[in-house]
């Protein structure tokens, strides 16, 4: 007993002495298991205590619930209670006119149980950044919102919404600009931003203390970009481009101009070496580099010919401005010929099979789903559990699934003192599920209930959410309607 109170908090053991009264708090989750991500286990009959935003104690049923007088009482018997979901990679945009519609999206997340989100930038930085704050402030429902702001970009790219710089003195100006903002990380992308304007960009946010992420030019090798100072490689492409033996060879000769972008990415499918990406992995956990997948919006894109997605329930929760986006990447899968449909297929089974080399090198591999505006039928909120679902399929247990979605994004927003844990002192964003998630990765989709910052939603408000979803896409469709 005295373990468990001194490991509650200071304030909680004097509750268990003799002469003290219950101790009021807003919320106690009763006799729940909590599923301890970090370790891989199953601690059974446990209360949960919550004040405010915060987690104030965690111990054993028996020893711990007689000293607490909650407001409101939650009975976990039989369920699961895991720390709040984060997706690292989801995306905001379309347009200006497409506002309304991206914003209807945050209550689709927190109805899947993630509690925060991490924007990798699109067209509507403003916007984001503005419900950022109005997220902070509790004007705005929705998960918590990290956000780079506008990315960085060449003159002229193909992406919209973007700082565009073409010499070192607009490198200082787009971060200058993205401090002022007080973005959460910097993105950088590579549609015409030069390969040394790239590397330049990441020193330079490196050495400003901001975290990077971003798409690596062709022209460069990985191991440039990490050494400049990288921190998250987007999208498991640029960890199997790593693992290529005659990478830095392919990227001199696209540089030179000496092959093209298909010869180049045609040399890279055939280079890929196991024993030189266990190598490159291991510097990429040495240098506290991490890497988010993306696979499901892969997948999806080079399934398009078996998997039809036009009658998906979840097609009712998207606007038709946003679906209106899915048509380019759907008409582009189409035209491809036989022989390229069968190439994507190997493709994603190749790239798919890099996962388990990452976590076997010890690079922290982040869940994060590329979901949003373009990316066909990569739905907001279920499609981190579509991830996490491929993750085990494609090698990795259920608990490190789990972790990729709890623990590693706190940990690279350099957070884990607040998140990725149930303990006292950490933040009252929690996920109550009707199985467990260690035994089967599908469990969290069975969502009993969510609490976001120590609100508690129950299924029956989730369903609520859900419901309002739905109402507000059929308003936006009938309107569009001759």
């Amino acid at each position: 007993m005295l373990r468990s109170l001194l490991s509650a908090a200071p304030f909680a053991l004097a509750l268990a002495l003799p002469g003290f009264a219950a101790e009021p708090a807003d919320v106690v989750i009763r006799h729940a298991a909590i599923v301890d991500v970090a370790n891989a286990r199953v601690l059974p009959d446990q209360t949960v205590v919550l004040r405010g935003q915060d987690i104030v104690a965690v111990g054993a049923d028996a020893e711990l619930a007689e000293h607490w007088q909650a407001k409101r009482s939650i009975d976990g018997r039989g369920r699961f209670l895991i720390p709040g979901l984060w997706d690292m990679h989801v995306h905001f945009g379309g347009g200006p006119a497409l506002i309304e519609e991206n914003k209807a999206l945050l209550p689709l997340y927190v109805a899947h149980g993630i509690t925060s989100i991490r924007d990798a930038s699109g067209d509507l930085p403003e916007q984001v950044l503005a419900w950022r704050e109005a997220i902070r402030e509790g004007s705005l429902a929705g998960p918590q919102l990290f956000t780079s702001g506008a990315k960085i970009e060449g003159l002229r790219p193909v992406w919209k919404g973007t700082l565009e710089v073409g010499d070192e003195a607009g490198v200082d100006a787009a971060l200058d600009r993205l401090r002022a903002d007080r973005v959460d990380f910097v993105k950088i992308t590579d549609s015409t931003l030069t390969p040394p304007l790239f590397l330049y960009a990441l020193s330079q946010a490196r050495a400003a203390g901001l975290r990077t992420s971003g798409h690596i030019p062709m022209a460069l090798t990985v191991a440039q970009a990490v050494d400049a100072g990288i921190r998250s490689l987007e999208h498991i492409d640029y960890a199997y481009k790593a693992g290529v033996k005659d990478e830095a060879a392919i990227a001199a000769d696209f540089a030179a101009g000496r092959i093209d972008r298909a010869e180049a990415s045609r040399r890279l499918r055939q280079g890929f070496d196991r024993e030189t990406a266990l190598a490159a992995y291991r510097q990429l956990a040495a240098k506290g580099v991490y890497v988010t997948p993306t696979l499901n919006g892969g997948r999806i894109i080079d399934f398009l010919d078996v998997d039809d997605h036009e009658r998906d329930d979840y097609l009712a929760y998207i606007g038709p401005g946003l679906r209106a986006t899915y048509a380019w990447r759907v008409e582009r899968a189409a035209k491809a010929a036989p022989a390229q449909i069968t190439a994507r297929h190997e493709h994603y089974r190749e790239l798919a099979a890099v996962l388990p080399l990452l976590q076997q090198a010890g690079v922290t591999v982040m869940a994060g789903t590329d979901a949003g505006f373009l990316n066909s039928y990569n739905y907001p909120g279920v499609g981190l559990h579509e991830e996490l679902a491929l993750y085990v399929r494609e090698g990795l247990t259920p608990a490190q699934a789990l972790a990729s979605a709890t623990r590693a994004g706190p940990a690279w927003f350099d957070r884990l003192d607040r998140y990725g844990d149930i303990a006292p002192g950490k933040a009252a964003d929690l996920v109550l599920l009707d199985r467990n998630p260690l035994e089967d990765i599908q469990a969290t989709r069975a969502i009993h209930a969510v609490v976001l910052r120590g609100t508690v939603h129950d299924r029956a408000d989730l369903d609520r959410m859900l419901a309002a979803a739905r109402r507000q896409v059929a308003e936006w469709n009938a309107q569009r309607v001759p």
